[in-house]
């Protein structure tokens, strides 16, 4: 399984960005996913995330701007982070993690993370 993340770059306050996953190989059952942000001198912080049955959560920051979602097409699973009203303290890098479950066991597989810089 290989993921490969990408939308990140430089965006003033108060705009947006998409950030995508595209995760390929055999994933098959149950799998879960999310975005983590590493922001300078913090950290890592789970952003938000999503389980096989589509329910979401977010961190306290991403609240209300943030939204992620899921698609499953053929042999690829796609993982999309849309934020909106972007913060200066939303800066960091974006990692993507796929958690596929099989049985009793679950293995998380990650992508390579994609920078976002929040400019005033």
């Amino acid at each position: 399984v290989q993921l490969q993340a990408f939308g990140g770059g430089l965006v003033q306050a108060g705009g947006s960005l998409t950030l995508s996953c595209v995760a390929s190989g055999r994933i098959s059952g149950i799998w879960d996913a999310g975005w983590y942000r590493q922001a300078p001198g913090q950290q890592r912080e789970l952003v938000a995330s999503i389980t096989n049955g589509g329910v979401t959560r977010y961190a306290d920051s991403a609240k209300d701007r943030f939204t992620i979602s899921r698609v499953t097409a053929m042999n690829t699973k796609n993982l999309s982070l849309q934020m909106n009203s972007l913060k200066i303290e939303d800066t960091g890098v974006y990692s993507c993690f796929v958690e596929v479950y099989s049985g009793l066991e679950s293995k998380t597989y990650w992508g390579q993370g994609t920078l976002v810089t929040v400019s005033s």
